[in-house]
C-alpha cells in the first residue's frame, strides 16, 4: 500500500490561493484521466499474460503516446499561475516543494509515497 505523505509545505502568500481557468483544468483532468484510464486497461488486459509482455507494451504506449510530454504539458500548464519569486533560501515555491523528490536514478529507485 502507498504511503500517504502529509507533509506541512509551507508557499508564499501569493502562492496560497490560486485560480485557473475551468477550461484548462478540463483537459489537464482529460490527459490524466487519459494515461490512468489506460495503464488501468493494459493492467487488466495483461493480467494473466506473462508480465514481459504487459511491460513492453507499457513501453511502447509510454513512447508512441506521448506520455512524458502529456505530463510536461500539464505541468507547464500549472506551474504558470505559479508565483516564481525567489525567498531567502534563494528558491522558489516550486524548487522548494521539489528539494526532496526521491527522484529515479538507478534499477530499483522506487517511490510508493503519494504526496496529494
Amino acid at each position: 500500500m502507498p504511503g500517504l505523505s502529509r507533509e506541512k509545505i509551507k508557499l508564499s502568500l501569493s502562492n496560497q490561493n490560486i485560480t485557473y481557468d475551468g477550461r484548462d483544468i478540463a483537459l489537464i483532468y482529460k490527459e490524466i484521466d487519459f494515461i490512468l484510464c489506460s495503464l488501468h486497461a493494459m493492467g487488466s488486459f495483461y493480467y494473466d499474460k506473462e508480465r514481459s509482455l504487459y511491460e513492453n507494451e507499457t513501453t511502447k504506449f509510454i513512447d508512441n503516446s506521448l506520455i512524458c510530454e502529456r505530463l510536461a504539458a500539464i505541468r507547464a500548464k500549472l506551474d504558470i499561475k505559479i508565483d516564481s519569486q525567489i525567498g531567502n533560501d534563494e528558491k522558489d515555491d516550486l524548487e522548494r516543494i521539489c528539494e526532496s523528490t526521491p527522484y529515479w536514478k538507478k534499477p530499483g529507485d522506487y517511490c510508493k509515497e503519494i504526496w496529494i
